[in-house]
């Protein structure tokens, strides 16, 4: 056989191959990634609601223009009430961005390190997480720990409003997923020890001090640490595929307006959040997403357009497609904005 006919061969296999994975992706995410672009932002919205989002933020600040908001479908659906884009949303995991911001403002001020050890700050996890010795604060914001990640549990999801409440208990005595510093993986766990670790340095609150130290200086009057401390009517509806629940009133930490993360995420890449000498200590990211049951968001910098986009979404399901179709969203919102500058 000829090496022509074999590339032949090959290339027909490949084909053959790729239609067949066709299969297994949900037509709805192959029909939003080609579909022709939209010539504005709010038609992005509208089209992103047509296919199945209850609700929908979208912020946009580029420099040299006003800020700008869109929305899409419902902030309560149950209730017919419009998307409002000053309402409150739950922001998971783009909260570990204010944690990572204040845990630098200790280290400057040299009441934590960022390579010591987890033993050192929480002796009593000797034994109970493996090479916590080794494990520095540093892995830990980045990830790098291996420490096992409490929501890969299934056991907290039996009832995580209550599990949450000792949820350190559903990472303790497992093996790591690897060595210190020797792999990566996304792991909550992470941020659970070093917010307990920084009460403990402060002898208050860690939501205290980031209301101190980032957001009165940047004036960010809409974020908040928990549900208990806003009013249910300012918050955002949040779905789950499959059930008529609305999730709101269910604790998920920090909540915030579109803007006020817009505005914070700014200040991050800009530096602006920083005092002397944080910046160049500061080790984690500088955009983040975020997930629970209900609430999807992403918060993404793109230089190129010296612009922050911010989107907020609130339905979720699980398989992750929702989070899917998200990335899809986002992505040609800024493929948008690209274009227009």
């Amino acid at each position: 056989m000829t090496m022509k006919k074999v590339k032949q061969i090959l290339r027909i296999a490949f084909i053959i191959a790729s239609i067949s994975s066709l299969f297994f992706v949900p037509w709805i995410l192959v029909k939003a990634w080609i579909l022709p672009l939209p010539e504005t932002v709010q038609k992005q919205v509208d089209e992103a609601i047509g296919h199945g989002f209850d609700g929908m933020i979208v912020y946009v600040d580029q420099a040299g223009k006003p800020p700008a908001f869109y929305t899409g479908g419902w902030k309560d659906r149950q209730n017919k009430i419009p998307a409002d884009p000053k309402s409150l949303f739950k922001i998971a995991s783009i909260s570990k961005l204010y944690t990572a911001v204040a845990a630098t403002k200790l280290v400057k001020e040299k009441r934590l390190s960022f390579d010591k050890a987890l033993t050192d700050y929480l002796p009593e996890l000797r034994g109970r997480i493996e090479n916590a010795e080794e494990i520095t604060l540093r892995m830990m914001i980045q990830h790098r720990s291996g420490i096992p990640n409490f929501t890969d549990n299934p056991a907290f999801w039996e009832n995580e409003q209550e599990n949450g409440q000792n949820a350190l208990d559903f990472a303790l005595d497992l093996p790591a997923s690897f060595k210190p510093n020797k792999g990566y993986e996304y792991s909550n766990t992470n941020y659970l020890l070093l917010r307990r670790i920084m009460d403990d340095v402060l002898g208050y609150s860690h939501n205290q001090y980031i209301k101190e130290k980032v957001l009165i200086p940047l004036e960010l009057k809409n974020t908040f640490s928990s549900i208990t401390e806003v009013d249910l009517d300012d918050v955002m509806s949040g779905y789950y595929v499959g059930y008529e629940e609305d999730f709101k009133a269910r604790e998920y930490g920090m909540l915030a307006t579109a803007e006020d993360v817009g505005i914070f995420l700014r200040a991050l890449n800009d530096g602006s959040v920083f005092d002397e000498g944080e910046k160049e200590i500061y080790p984690y990211e500088y955009n983040h997403g975020g997930l629970v049951i209900g609430y999807q968001s992403l918060a993404e910098y793109h230089k190129d357009i010296d612009a922050v986009v911010v989107q907020f979404i609130n339905t979720t399901d699980f398989n992750g497609y929702e989070w899917n179709l998200s990335e899809i969203t986002i992505n040609r919102i800024v493929k948008i904005i690209r274009k227009k500058n």
